[in-house]
């Protein structure tokens, strides 16, 4: 099946055919009448997600949860609705308005799902906060979106900066147990609070959530999502995605970011299809479980997490009927042969790669399971969307040179803005009508992308983007380092790690203490998956003419293809 890198297009009838066919003749005007404000002009996007749903099969299980610490529930859409209606009026009985942004920070649990819903219908604005942020991270977020609320939980709680967010005036905690002073009891406040809540329509372009995305040479960005995203998400979800009635969806990824918010939930939700959430910590023994137990159909994941079970064997797939499964999706980094070859030898079918970003909003270049793969490429640009690849002027290049990949303007889950920097916004669209992504690749003769890396030095481990630029900020802040550059070196099962290079201050010499301790620092200030990995004692950092660290120089350094001197 796997052959000179090419795959064939898998048999049978999907939701997308006639890929030519579409690309030729879709507009996503048409998508448009899928949803209820086609005909009554009321837009929300929680609305849609949940209520509309809700209202056709209240029945229905819209979520399936279980943390590896043995809690385990199931909601309705019936209960979704209604409790997200509770939560709703308690945000409201708190003075949170449209426009308003609350911030969430918790661990995957239903109460993130709640809060999210019970946000959006109010017209807030909603900032996610990945679990993992520690209190400079958070601080940066939450003062830059001037959050009014925030919900968090009592293990999370003392990471959240309170004396320097001025803006902030109330904490919602969940769990037992959190009847702290300043704070207010989550699962109280909702379960007080009336079920009946009518949406706050909104207009298309209304903001519904702010997330931060890391900029390799600036602090991170608040990229402004807007209702009109669920055309997008719909239809890639029907699409790339191929959900059908029946199905059990799981994507893998973390709501504190964009994967885990738009695929995670809401596309699944526009369907009607219910999603799979595990709480805890990733397992690859625990992931099969997790498949296995609800007969997950549709998984989206990461070639990070597929690896990790790979390392478990035959012994560990032997162990779980994954017969369910039929349709397998990954995101985040470069497809390997080694990961398709496993697949399709063990789980009987191939992984689907997708190609997208914060800033996108959904799924923009894809593989189809009506079109033939081929080994190392994200596929083609999703039918309604002109991509290209465009050089640092904005010229379009032909095929099979690698410049910046490139999208045409217009396509609906399109970031709208970047909070407070308007700027920023503009600067992604100085080729007009172009939006530069920041990433390089190129398309081959038959129109196929295969992606080259980030162009800004933005290190990509394990799913995750991690800014150089911050993590050289909380490094060079310590007493030992005089300056600091970081990048990304290739790894085996993460992708990348992030290297860091340092240079000490007289006094100084290198040690494993000081290793462990520079590392504590960067995970202690801003997350785990942020502390370098590797080190490197240099002389000097690249810089270029400007002052600015050498991004290409660092990278070189890492790939192991020049040495610092």
């Amino acid at each position: 099946m796997l052959e000179k890198g090419i795959i064939e297009p898998l048999p049978g009838q999907h939701n997308l055919n006639d890929y030519e066919a579409q690309l030729k003749s879709f507009s996503f005007s048409e998508v448009e009448k899928e949803f209820s404000w086609y005909e009554t002009g009321k837009v929300n996007l929680a609305y849609e997600a949940v209520d509309r749903q809700a209202e056709k099969n209240g029945s229905g299980t819209a979520l399936y949860y279980s943390h590896s610490d043995g809690q385990q529930e199931n909601f309705t859409f019936q209960s979704l609705a209604g409790l997200s209606n509770q939560a709703a009026n308690m945000f409201s009985s708190l003075g949170i308005k449209k426009g308003d942004r609350v911030g969430i920070f918790l661990p995957r649990s239903p109460e993130l799902y709640i809060s999210f819903l019970a946000a959006i219908k109010l017209g807030a604005v909603v900032v996610p906060l990945f679990e993992a942020f520690m209190e400079d991270a958070l601080q940066d977020r939450l003062q830059d979106s001037g959050a009014k609320a925030l919900v968090t939980s009592s293990e999370l709680l003392e990471r959240v900066p309170r004396g320097e967010l001025p803006d902030l005036k109330h904490i919602l905690l969940t769990g037992e147990n959190t009847l702290t002073q300043q704070v207010i009891n989550w699962w109280t406040e909702v379960n007080n609070a009336s079920p009946d809540f009518t949406s706050v329509w909104v207009a298309r372009d209304d903001p519904a959530f702010i997330l931060y995305a890391a900029g390799a040479d600036g602090k991170p960005k608040g990229i402004v999502h807007v209702h009109e995203c669920m055309v997008g998400l719909w239809v890639t979800a029907k699409w790339v995605h191929d959900l059908h009635a029946g199905d059990i969806y799981w994507c893998t990824a973390d709501p504190g970011f964009i994967t885990g918010i738009a695929y995670g939930f809401l596309a699944p939700w526009l369907h009607g299809i219910p999603v799979v959430v595990r709480g805890g910590r990733f397992n690859a023994e625990d992931w099969c479980q997790t498949l296995s137990e609800y007969g997950v159909t549709v998984w989206y994941s990461a070639p990070t997490a597929f690896r990790m079970m790979m390392s478990g064997g035959d012994e560990l797939l032997q162990n779980y009927d994954l017969s369910a499964l039929r349709h397998i999706l990954s995101v985040g980094e470069p497809l390997t042969a080694e990961v398709l070859s496993w697949s399709i030898e063990k789980l009987g079918q191939p992984v689907y790669d997708t190609w997208w970003m914060s800033e996108t909003g959904m799924n923009i270049i894809c593989n189809y399971r009506c079109l033939k793969l081929k080994l190392g490429s994200i596929g083609k640009p999703f039918p309604g969307i002109e991509t290209s690849i465009v050089d640092d002027d904005g010229n379009e290049l032909p095929a099979n040179r690698i410049g910046n990949l490139a999208i045409k303007a217009g396509w609906p889950a399109m970031f709208r803005n970047v909070w407070k920097a308007p700027e920023k916004y503009e600067a992604y669209f100085k080729h007009q009508p172009w939006f530069v992504s920041g990433d390089a690749a190129y398309r081959d003769d038959e129109g196929y992308y295969f992606f080259q890396g980030r162009v800004d030095g933005l290190i990509n481990t394990a799913g995750e983007r991690v800014s150089p630029w911050e993590v050289e900020n909380k490094l060079t802040a310590h007493p030992a380092v005089a300056g600091a550059g970081v990048a990304g070196k290739p790894d085996n099962l993460r992708g990348e790690i992030v290297k860091a290079y340092v240079v000490l201050n007289s006094g100084y010499s290198w040690s494993d203490h000081l290793a462990e301790e520079l590392r504590n620092t960067v995970k202690s200030e801003l997350a785990a998956h942020t502390a370098p990995r590797e080190w490197q004692v240099t002389q000097a950092i690249p810089r270029t003419a400007d002052g600015s660290v050498d991004r290409k120089a660092l990278k070189t350094w890492a790939m192991g293809l020049e040495q610092p001197e």
